[in-house]
């Protein structure tokens, strides 16, 4: 049952109602006592999970109503509409997702001590793979008959669906580990979006092409035109390089994604909170093994993004004055404006 506005994902890159119905019809197509609902989406407005219960507990009386959920929305599930109202007319049956052993005594144990009841279990364990993956190697231009039906991935590449304008050609002019790891930044801001309220879109787009300078000899024609400021490190050029590339070659105005694009190396005062984010990403992608890496993942979790923020301006300033390489003096002035908001935030 494709939703129509899932309230857990607005300001995802999400397809029109019609393309996730079809998709829907693609991937389950040929398999017994499956039926796809289009409730939801005639109903419109935002689909909440307790008002859909209530319709099909009406509609069968007499049935026992199981809803079916991950863990990850299992561990999302107090958040959701009215939780207790869902249980009072369903029983969640979870299927793991890449879980640990132990994972289930855990769970439950926290969810009786919430809720004073059990959840359901299906014997199945997913590999790590989700729809914002999915989406953002979409965008990408990628492959992704690896974790979908192959009818939708067709449909998928047909449709155009999540493709990001220019987004494939960009990542074309980066070394391979270097395009793997600007996917793996758009997955890392992708995932963190919606914590923060972002758009979706934005933050996989000024990933995707955030790097797309780097591999650029200077006198690439890509580059003609292009002056970046006087006393740029060598280390940071890539990041102004990299704005005017996606601006002028592949048509991204967007002066959030620009800015998020331009900083994202050094940072700046006064950066977006989209700028924030991606870089963040940029540093803590999952492909980043540093051994400070651990360090920084968690303040930004437990701390947000402005803590996270200036804590990862403040090591990367202490790594380069520990190996003498050069200080950039915008990120200094960076470390010291998000110091001060910080400090006037405490003190209100």
């Amino acid at each position: 049952m494709p939703a129509h506005t899932p309230p857990h994902k607005q300001g995802k890159l999400l397809s029109s109602d019609k393309d996730r119905f079809r998709m829907c019809e693609l991937a389950f197509e040929g398999i017994e006592r499956v039926e796809i609902s289009d409730y939801e989406l005639k109903v419109g407005g935002t689909s909440y999970t307790y008002l859909t219960l209530a319709h099909f507990k009406q509609l069968y009386p007499e049935a026992e109503l199981f809803f079916l959920v991950g863990t990850d929305m299992l561990r999302d599930f107090p958040s959701w509409r009215y939780p207790e109202r869902i249980l009072e007319t369903a029983t969640l049956a979870v299927c793991a997702r890449n879980e640990e052993q132990g994972w289930l005594e855990t769970e439950q144990a926290t969810f009786l001590k919430r809720f004073s009841r059990k959840f359901a279990v299906i014997g199945y364990n997913g590999e790590n793979v989700s729809s914002t993956r999915i989406r953002v190697l979409a965008a990408a231009g990628e492959d992704i008959s690896a974790f979908v039906e192959r009818e939708v991935a067709s449909y998928v590449q047909e449709k155009g669906l999540y493709e990001i304008f220019g987004a494939k050609e960009a990542l074309a002019l980066e070394k391979g580990e270097r395009k793997a790891h600007s996917i793996r930044v758009a997955f890392y801001a992708a995932e963190h979006a919606g914590r923060f309220k972002l758009d979706e879109k934005k933050a996989v787009t000024a990933a995707l092409f955030h790097d797309c300078a780097k591999n650029l000899p200077q006198d690439s024609p890509l580059l003609r035109g292009f002056c970046p400021p006087e006393g740029v490190p060598a280390p940071v050029w890539h990041q102004y390089a990299g704005a005017y590339v996606a601006k002028t070659a592949f048509g991204v105005s967007d002066e959030e994604i620009l800015e998020a694009i331009s900083f994202h190396t050094s940072g700046k005062p006064n950066m977006s909170p989209l700028a924030k984010l991606i870089y963040l990403a940029d540093m803590l992608e999952e492909g980043r093994t540093y051994g400070e890496a651990v360090i920084l993942r968690r303040v930004f979790e437990e701390r947000g993004l402005d803590e996270g923020y200036f804590f990862a301006l403040e090591r990367s300033l202490a790594y380069l004055r520990e190996k003498g390489g050069e200080v950039y003096r915008l990120t200094e002035e960076a470390a010291e404006y998000e110091e001060k908001t910080i400090k006037n935030t405490e003190n209100k």
